[in-house]
């Protein structure tokens, strides 16, 4: 079956609106008069959240932007006429993945200033991919809770995403490997300052109520 174009260029752009959502700014004004972009990191996304606005707000806004990529990908494509896991349905989604991603990264509603994706990426791999989003969740968890860097956690995490499709399912779809690279390279790209940071030892923590922790 062809692809529907109309079908699919409409449901692009309903994904980026969706991963437009400046889920940290619109909660922080709305339930506690901050905007997280002018404190902490200055950073729109959940880590931000977090560290300005504690697990009150963090956890509520990690759990939508998760939703924003996922709920696109689930049920965008049920709409398409198209086979399942054939390779226009698998580009499909990984497309649809793409366009939330990059609403959470340049959001229309927000001034295109937003996140760094991790959650919105997280969300996507789950609807794609969910085996192995939860090793990366695990991964991330390990990680985090030893050296408490949310930056080297979701680094290690966009590590495991290719290396687990690849390594411990075997995947042969070269859309999927494709789209696990490239969302691996996405979180190095929107991670490279707190790269930078992690080499010199200026990298900030943070405990799991949610403050910062001066760096070591």
């Amino acid at each position: 079956m062809d692809f529907p174009w109309v079908y699919g260029i409409a449901s692009m752009v309903i994904a980026y609106l969706i991963g437009s959502i400046p889920t940290s700014v619109w909660w922080g004004k709305a339930f506690f008069g901050t905007d997280v972009r002018e404190h902490g990191s200055r950073n729109a996304g959940a880590t931000n959240t977090f560290r300005v606005l504690g697990p009150k707000a963090g956890v509520p806004v990690l759990i939508i932007d998760i939703l924003k990529g996922f709920v696109p990908v689930r049920i965008l494509p049920n709409f398409s006429d198209l086979a399942v896991d054939q390779g226009p349905w698998m580009w499909f989604r990984v497309a649809l993945v793409g366009a939330a991603v990059v609403g959470h990264l340049y959001p229309v509603f927000a001034g295109f200033k937003g996140g760094k994706g991790v959650a919105t990426s997280l969300g996507g791999v789950l609807a794609v991919h969910p085996g192995a989003a939860a090793i990366c969740v695990l991964v991330f968890a390990v990680v985090f809770l030893l050296s408490r860097y949310v930056s080297l956690g979701s680094l290690c995490a966009a590590v495991a995403f290719p290396l687990a499709v690849v390594l411990i399912y075997r995947e042969l779809s070269a859309v999927k490997i494709g789209f696990a690279v490239v969302l691996c390279l996405t979180v190095f790209y929107t991670h490279r300052e707190n790269i930078g940071r992690l080499i010199r030892g200026e990298e900030n923590r943070m405990s799991l109520a949610g403050r910062r922790e001066p760096s070591s």
